[in-house]
């Protein structure tokens, strides 16, 4: 099998936008790759990326260092194919007799290699297994193979699409935390994986500032799938009141999401900065507070259940006003991870206090990274001047 330059280009554009070279090592193909030593007792397993003009190794056992030159590679040959490549004895093959890796370091004597293949089916790379003495593979042993790079196959694009669902999680998140004169408004996620379940929004509509945070339950794929689905239902005409647009995101939910089990907890509001006047709503979230200026706090209380539970009641809205010098903080129940145990929301507050709305969420996202807090941590904050 050839490859044209038109083939080769299309091939190195789908392991770009994968983006697994120059990676740390990944835990799980690592763990493919110590039992395909185990269960073919060889001594040099590789699992191989072909970038350009050298050869990745993602995971590998047997071998000094994770690049080497593309050139003279066992697993160019295997790319250019569909199928298995099985060299039983290099020394008497005419293909590969003279290759430097046969003649030199490592002196491999016996190779077999299955392509991996990219979403779109260009080979991106290999799982290979090799030996310093000739071997010959039973038919089962071959599909064996096949059926291990199969599963590192299905792992490394998990992982790029992974990154890539993260990527666009970041792009649907506010660029620009909006400005309203008197106010200083602060917003930041950090989430536990590479996906998060928590979202925020926030923008003006007619010199109101419309903000929300949401969580959904669980962690990962599924819970960043519907918090984009609830943070792009709840954008869609702002002109809606929130009772209205929380009571749809409601039966919108519930509809979709009625067999799994899962559930969103939301805190929906609105500012009109002249008064200083917050009207929202809360379904089941219960973690937005007033911290007052002379010192003291409160909980924004109201009933109200998740989103998606399946019950469609009606939501009211309440209010509560900020008066100079007073803050309105609303977070993910990940914060609560990463405060102080013993009075957690006079950590809020005196970090507030000390630092102010902006650099206090900077000091939140902080902890969750080096703490490595187990669940995403989502906070906005806003301080009437």
């Amino acid at each position: 099998m050839t490859t044209s330059t038109t083939d080769e280009a299309r091939r190195q554009d789908a392991l770009d936008a994968l983006d697994l070279v120059d990676r740390p090592r990944d835990e799980r193909v690592e763990r493919i790759t110590h039992l395909v030593q185990e269960l073919f007792d060889v001594p040099m397993v590789s699992v191989n990326l072909l970038d350009r003009d050298r050869l990745w190794s993602m995971s590998q056992i047997g071998f000094a260092g994770r690049q080497a030159p593309r050139q003279d590679a066992f697993c160019e040959a295997t790319i250019r194919q569909e199928s298995t490549l099985v060299i039983e004895n290099t020394e008497t093959d005419p293909a590969f007799a003279s290759n430097p890796f046969v003649l030199g370091n490592p002196h491999v004597r016996f190779y077999a290699g299955h392509p991996l293949q990219a979403p779109g089916g260009e080979n991106i790379g290999t799982l290979c297994i090799l030996d310093t003495k000739p071997r010959v593979l039973s038919d089962r042993q071959r599909e064996l193979l096949e059926e291990l790079a199969l599963w590192v196959q299905k792992e490394i694009t998990r992982e790029g699409e992974v990154a890539l669902a993260a990527v666009v999680q970041r792009a649907l998140a506010p660029h620009v935390i909006p400005t309203l004169p008197g106010y200083t408004i602060a917003a930041q996620s950090t989430p536990a994986g590479e996906l998060a379940g928590d979202f925020y929004d926030m923008f003006l509509h007619q010199g109101q500032l419309r903000f929300t945070l949401a969580d959904v339950m669980g962690k990962g794929t599924g819970p960043a799938i519907v918090a984009a689905a609830a943070r792009a239902a709840l954008r869609t005409a702002p002109e809606r009141p929130l009772a209205t647009s929380i009571e749809q995101l409601d039966r919108l939910l519930e509809t979709d999401l009625r067999e799994l089990d899962m559930f969103v907890t939301a805190f929906h509001a609105e500012l009109n900065p002249e008064s200083g006047e917050v009207t929202y709503v809360d379904a089941g979230h219960s973690l937005a507070f007033v911290f007052r200026a002379d010192g003291s706090w409160e909980r924004l209380r109201m009933p109200g259940l998740p989103l998606g539970m399946g019950f469609w009641e009606k939501r009211t809205v309440a209010t509560v006003t900020l008066n100079p010098g007073d803050s309105l903080v609303c977070c993910s129940d990940g914060l609560l991870d990463i405060l102080d145990e013993e009075d957690p929301f006079a950590d809020v507050a005196a970090t507030l206090r000390r630092h102010g709305p902006r650099d206090a969420i900077r000091e939140a996202m902080r902890r969750a990274t080096t703490t490595h807090a187990p669940d995403d941590v989502t906070v906005i904050a806003l301080t009437r001047h």
